[in-house]
């Protein structure tokens, strides 16, 4: 059998070097076109009856993947965002194999006419002050875990960092300078596709932090497990709805949002923009590629556009005035 037309090699060929070297895609990105393949490759192998190392390029033709795609949505319950995300996998596998094999460009560009289907956006979730305030305070920071929470929390909410990037901080990232040093602390972040921005550290998780990392080495993750282990993103995320729950008996209104580390992130976003920073800024802050992505939390800010709407309102109807009667127009105009 001719290698080339074996799906295997081109598999191994686009995990282990497409992605990682020409792409240089993060390793949660790589893992999830992994899942995504791995997923489509044991489906195809129980439709044409084949071995998945025997499965040929041809065996996963275009009308295969839609079944395929109709599949996960009406028996496992996916949604038309997980859909289109494990399609753009499958797309990106065909560019790569069109690239470097012409005579597979048919069976490309039929895989790359799959379309993805079209969803309602939903409203970007996150926490009002009073609600972040009582999650920062749900932890019992008397006890050790309870202390880490807290700072794990802080600096979510502080940093707007992503659960995986809190996970993989080391103390070596951040710079935590003292009182009237005039050095301006900061903590140095890894996100997608190794991307590293620079975040400010508030004066309060400095010493949060100082006080949690205090006589450990700088090649050492910040957060640990109770068995000083590094904390993964999973665990991150653990803490992070544990502590919601908490939250939620002293604030009810809580209920009504699914809160995990993102949700702190998109906290974190808001702030920052009704506090007025610009929104390139805050795009830097987060790490967004796009100024599309950071744009969202402008439009699902309903305070910010209840202040703009009240800028707009007339109170109270005023008579018309001729030109000449506004005279700061006239020096303006004077001046031009």
């Amino acid at each position: 059998m001719n290698d080339k037309r074996t799906l295997g090699p081109w598999v191994r060929r686009f995990l282990l070097e497409h992605l990682p070297d020409d792409r240089n895609l993060s390793r949660n990105t790589q893992q999830s076109y992994r899942d995504a393949l791995r997923l489509l490759i044991v489906f195809a192998a129980g439709k044409v009856r084949k071995k998945a190392d025997k499965l040929l390029l041809a065996d996963i033709d275009a009308d295969l993947v839609r079944v395929f795609l109709r599949h996960i949505e009406e028996k496992r319950g996916c949604t038309i965002s997980t859909r289109n995300q494990r399609l753009a996998a499958y797309h990106a596998f065909a560019a790569f194999v069109g690239q470097r094999s012409p005579e597979d460009l048919g069976w490309s560009a039929q895989l790359r006419s799959v379309e993805f289907k079209r969803s309602t956006r939903v409203a970007v979730a996150y926490l009002d002050k009073h609600e972040i305030d009582a999650l920062l305070a749900a932890p019992d920071r008397t006890t050790k875990a309870g202390h880490r929470d807290h700072v794990l929390l802080l600096f979510l909410y502080n940093s707007g960092a992503r659960a995986d990037e809190a996970a993989q901080l080391e103390i070596g990232d951040m710079t935590l300078c003292g009182d009237g040093s005039g050095t301006l602390s900061s903590v140095r972040l890894k996100g997608k596709g190794n991307k590293v921005r620079l975040c400010p550290l508030w004066a309060s998780t400095v010493l949060a932090l100082r006080e949690l990392t205090r006589g450990r080495q700088d090649h050492e993750r910040v957060f640990l497990s109770r068995t000083a282990k590094p904390l993964t993103r999973f665990g991150v995320h653990d803490i992070v709805t544990r502590h919601a729950r908490t939250a939620m008996a002293s604030v009810p209104e809580m209920k009504k949002k699914k809160i995990g580390p993102h949700t702190i992130r998109h906290t974190t976003a808001t702030h920052l923009l009704r506090a007025g920073v610009d929104i390139n800024t805050i795009r830097a802050w987060l790490g967004h590629v796009s100024l599309d992505t950071t744009n969202v939390y402008a439009e699902t800010d309903l305070d910010m556009k209840a202040k703009a709407l009240g800028m707009c309102e007339q109170n109270q109807p005023t008579g018309r005035k001729r030109w000449r009667d506004n005279p700061d127009l006239l020096t303006f105009l004077a001046q031009l």
